[in-house]
């Protein structure tokens, strides 16, 4: 069996940085992806896919990511339940194992990634 996946796509917010009750560090980031294919209307879709980083991974990305950054992602898919005042709620979420930055929207960083990629 394999759960492995790899996402391409830009950040749609500043990273959150969260610590859990144990005292572990987690963060979170959103990537915007964009459909290959258009739907009925003609139109592409964007996929928002929610995914978490844990200790270094989280301080690193903060560090060096910024909304609007292109961004690779590899890691797997996790499931989740969660209670609130409604009910159950099942969760779908990627846990990055690794967090590749690819290019930035700030001008100063563009050179720097034409040279090198930066891997989290």
């Amino acid at each position: 069996m394999l759960n492995n996946l790899i996402l391409v796509g830009r950040l749609t917010r500043e990273i959150q940085i969260y610590q859990t009750a144990n005292g572990r560090k987690l963060g979170t980031i959103c990537l915007a992806i964009p459909r290959s294919f258009k739907n009925v209307e003609g139109m592409y879709e964007t996929d928002f896919i929610h995914c978490i980083l844990w200790e270094e991974k989280a301080k690193l990305a903060a560090d060096y990511c910024h909304k609007g950054d292109i961004v690779g992602v590899r890691g797997r898919l996790q499931s989740r339940v969660i209670t609130t005042s409604e009910g159950k709620r099942h969760i779908l979420e990627v846990v990055a194992e690794r967090l590749t930055f690819l290019s930035s929207t700030k001008p100063e960083m563009s050179q720097v990634v034409a040279d090198e990629q930066v891997v989290i």
